[in-house]
């Protein structure tokens, strides 16, 4: 894994003053991954949010919905590299350690993809596609809103992310879906023809 960036102290004492103030929630949820079943569900379902779920989700869209399938595939997918691109940046320039990387209270129940937890980029990516898919095919909404919530709650309680972390990244997801329909409302690819 790499080494710790440097953070700007006023932004280092933020989220110090942030880690403090979240870190019994945090704990409390972390603690229940303690119980085996608990977090080998949470695992499971952290995992398939890195991506197996919506991928195959998005992929089996256009056999189900033919042209609007393909056509809200491809907003998916342009929406899904810009956010990754955005966390992933937001990420290296805010540095805010993991907590269990800050607090021995903590402990990881799932090895982390880097050092840094703000913002979640698995809530990001979750609320994101859930919101997008919800918009396409609302008749959806059962099945991509609950798992987008249990992929936000898993982040804590596998000790990857405080819960701002994952209320940042919620709104993230949530603001770049939404912000796109308001440039797009029918999808960006609605007029695709073959």
């Amino acid at each position: 894994m790499a080494i710790a960036k440097q953070l700007h102290p006023k932004t280092a004492l933020l989220f110090n003053k942030a880690d403090r103030l979240e870190l019994s929630l945090c704990q409390w949820m972390n603690q229940l991954g303690y119980h085996r079943s608990v977090r080998l569900f949470f695992k499971g379902i952290s995992r398939a949010g890195d991506g197996v779920f919506w991928y195959s989700l998005a992929l089996m869209l256009p056999l189900v919905y033919g042209i609007e399938g393909l056509e809200a595939l491809g907003h998916m997918a342009v929406l899904g590299l810009l956010c990754v691109g955005i966390y992933s940046q937001l990420k290296n320039r805010l540095v805010r350690q993991r907590p269990f990387i800050s607090f021995d209270a903590i402990q990881a129940h799932t090895a982390p993809l880097d050092l840094y937890s703000f913002p979640s980029g698995h809530t990001m990516n979750a609320v994101n596609f859930a919101t997008l898919i919800c918009w396409f095919f609302p008749e959806l909404f059962w099945l991509v809103v609950p798992f987008a919530a249990l992929v936000a709650v898993s982040r804590v309680v596998l000790g990857m992310h405080y819960p701002t972390d994952v209320v940042v990244g919620a709104a993230l997801g949530l603001l770049l879906s939404l912000g796109s329909f308001l440039i797009w409302p029918a999808g960006m690819f609605a007029s695709i023809s073959l």
